[in-house]
């Protein structure tokens, strides 16, 4: 028989980094739980079908502890905007293990709610749980990353800063994607034009593709009454923006993302006053 405790910390370890393996459960006091674990599986290759959901049902019913065929079934719902079913689903699953499905629950509160407040204390939750809490569902944020930008959206942009710094501070750390762009626009928003424009061109050093850089960059030049700077990066935010090289999302509208009428109305401000 399998020592208890071995078995949910193996539990634990599948479900954090992706499908579970079904060969743990499979004992004679298990079989239950093995069969739902199959069953998922299949569930999940048509997910969001009625056929999946109901074999997701069917898994529950067998093994009710089985963390996974709540989070699998509530994904659908998350991307479909049915966010009471959603959280009652994910409910579950956080509260059978809460280390494999805390981060997702926190990131989506982030993404699709903008639950800011929920994000913030599922994530600190989990950073008491581990050491490393991680990534987020789409593998842009580390979620560390991702509880700054709780702040940042409270409107706390000093607390933003400060997690950010810290941990592009870390050695062990790699840097996102966007990590200097939304470092770069809080202090912006704290009129820190200096700072905010240093970190600004880390990004372009490190990631050449964003029209929101260069549109940020061009609001620092109007600050420092540098017309010939802001012209040329604002000019160069539309060019990208046409490219498509921009802050995209399939579900959500990105933090910190600007809109090509931003940019022209920013472009033809400064037309209209020569």
């Amino acid at each position: 028989m399998r020592n208890t405790h071995t078995l949910l910390f193996l539990i634990t370890t599948f479900c954090v980094f992706g499908q579970p393996n079904c060969e743990i459960y499979n004992s004679v006091e298990n079989q239950n739980c093995y069969k739902a674990c199959k069953l998922a599986i299949k569930a999940s290759d048509d997910q969001g079908s009625k056929e999946s959901q109901i074999q997701f049902d069917e898994a529950i019913a067998l093994c009710p502890n089985f963390d996974w065929a709540y989070f699998e079934k509530s994904v659908p719902y998350v991307k479909r905007g049915e966010f009471l079913t959603w959280i009652g689903l994910i409910d579950q699953a956080v509260k059978i293990n809460p280390i494999a499905h805390l981060g997702y629950r926190g990131w989506c509160k982030y993404q699709f709610i903008r639950d800011y407040n929920g994000a913030l204390a599922d994530l600190t939750l989990l950073s008491g749980l581990v050491n490393n809490i991680g990534y987020s569902q789409n593998g842009q944020y580390h979620l560390d990353i991702v509880k700054a930008l709780c702040y940042k959206g409270l409107g706390n942009n000093i607390e933003a800063i400060k997690l950010i710094e810290q941990t592009l501070s870390n050695t062990n750390y790699s840097v996102g994607f966007y990590d200097y762009l939304h470092l770069g626009v809080a202090y912006l928003k704290e009129k820190d034009y200096d700072k905010a424009k240093v970190i600004l061109e880390k990004q372009l050093e490190r990631h050449d593709y964003l029209a929101e850089t260069y549109f940020y960059l061009a609001l620092i030049y109007t600050h420092k009454n540098q017309k010939d700077k802001y012209e040329e990066h604002m000019k160069k935010a539309k060019e990208k923006y046409l490219k498509d090289e921009r802050l995209i999302d399939p579900y959500t509208i990105p933090m910190d993302k600007v809109y090509l009428k931003e940019i022209e109305y920013h472009i033809n401000l400064k037309h209209n006053e020569k």
